[in-house]
């Protein structure tokens, strides 16, 4: 009867979102746990922002791109608009300002959500997206930037990625040469567009219908090529001649000596025309990238505007790691061994289950994740089910009397049997079960 009814529903998904098995679960437990753990060691603190705000609210923090992403819906209580938020960053920016004023500052924040995006149909994007991320907020020095790339590198580090990349951006550089040019909006974005493409063509042709000074044209033809090692800060030095942007240069150089510092060097390049999020960041920006995917896995930056948007104007820096992306990597690289307990599965052939539960509840107690075999079967079909299910042992728990007989322990992996007494176990199961052969 439940195969024929289910074998009539439509079993689909909406596009962009995607159910996680135990196997996929259990990675994203894995990375979201070294992400949190990481924050915390820098003394962040967790809050928990809600899955829905009130849409205008919500829209102060976000320009109109994002607020385009957003999914919206009226509210049957109040009949106002809602929106599941699809960035955390303005949650946050809200919460800090306006649920935390009378705490002291600097705010460390971290938090580990979901959001939901509109994305195009024809992009193959996921419309969900995990995010771990920090805000720190209340300090305007380089250290503080410096802070949020060094836990950036520390967490990519514990993950496991081999030759990830910190590329650094500072969008003060290009808004000075903009400035010094006298540019409007419309040809700003021109020169963005072709500059974040590293298209030195459109570059040069749009500069050359340009009424503006040859030093002026310099500045702009450089910023494609703009990017590589610490070294483009003094090439960058020789071309611009706008304090704005000197000063950028200036931000930058004492924030990477500080990574220095922290023993952070060759993880780095910098990229002088990455000037994404123009209108929203104030300062310096980065991206992580790891091999064998084309998107970063985390991005951010300071955002020194944000938080008068909600009625206190302060200082502040960030950045979020995109969780999937960081799964999707994990998988590509074939990833290490998640190292866990081994869950074990209690088989009780005695009519009695009192010893059943007591040896369970014992081996929790130590830390290990134990399941009992309620079904009725015998113990190669026990035995089929745990290699299916992941299972490290079996203890199998006999018919006699408990006090006149050893517990048969089986290594699910290999079938390997040993004979080990009931208070061995309850007293240190650790030796006992191992994870692997010696």
């Amino acid at each position: 009867m439940f195969n024929a009814a289910q074998n009539l529903l439509d079993n689909s998904l909406p596009k962009g979102v995607t159910d996680f098995l135990p196997e996929q679960a259990e990675k994203i437990g894995f990375i979201e746990n070294i992400i949190s753990k990481t924050f915390e060691l820098w003394g962040f603190r967790k809050i928990i922002p809600p899955m829905i705000e009130f849409e205008e609210l919500l829209a102060v923090g976000m320009d109109d791109s994002l607020r385009e992403k957003s999914f919206r819906f009226e509210d049957r209580q109040s009949h106002k608009l809602l929106a599941i938020p699809p960035d955390i960053t303005p949650q946050v920016a809200r919460i800090e300002s306006m649920r935390m004023a009378g705490y002291p500052l600097p705010h460390r924040l971290y938090y580990n959500s979901r959001v939901l995006r509109h994305v195009e149909s024809q992009s193959g994007r996921s419309r969900e997206l995990y995010q771990s991320g920090v805000e720190l907020i209340g300090l305007d020095s380089p250290e503080a930037d410096a802070e949020t790339i060094a836990m950036s590198v520390e967490a990519l580090k514990k993950i496991g990625f081999p030759g990830f990349k910190i590329d650094l951006g500072q969008v003060e550089f290009f808004k000075g040469i903009i400035a010094a040019a006298g540019l409007d909006n419309v040809t700003t974005a021109l020169i963005q567009s072709a500059v974040a493409r590293k298209d030195t063509s459109a570059v040069k042709e749009a500069v050359e219908s340009l009424s503006i000074t040859d030093f002026s044209k310099r500045e702009i033809l450089a910023l494609p090529r703009l990017f590589g090692g610490k070294e483009v800060l003094d090439k960058a030095a020789s071309i611009v001649g706008n304090d704005q942007s000197k000063r950028a240069l200036d931000n930058l150089f004492q924030i990477i000596d500080i990574l220095e510092i922290h023993g952070i060097k060759d993880d780095l390049t910098i990229d002088l025309g990455e000037i994404r999020g123009l209108a929203y960041h104030t300062g310096v920006t980065f991206e992580g990238f790891v091999p064998g995917l084309g998107e970063p896995v985390c991005g951010g930056g300071r955002y020194d505007s944000l938080m008068a948007r909600y009625g206190r104007s302060c200082p502040a820096t960030g950045f979020a790691f995109n969780v999937l992306n960081l799964l999707h990597a994990y998988e590509k690289m074939g990833g290490c061994e998640i190292v866990k307990p081994p869950v074990i599965l209690i088989f009780n052939m005695n009519s009695n289950r009192a010893d059943a539960l007591s040896l369970a509840s014992g081996l929790r107690l130590q830390g290990f994740p134990v399941a009992r075999d309620i079904i009725r079967r015998d113990i190669d079909q026990s035995l089929a089910y745990s290699r299916q299910m992941g299972i490290g042992f079996i203890v199998v728990i006999p018919e006699n009397d408990l006090r006149d007989n050893n517990l048969e322990v089986i290594r699910v992996e290999n079938s390997v049997k040993n004979y080990v007494k009931m208070s061995d176990l309850m007293a240190d199961a650790t030796s006992i079960f191992k994870t692997r052969n010696n």
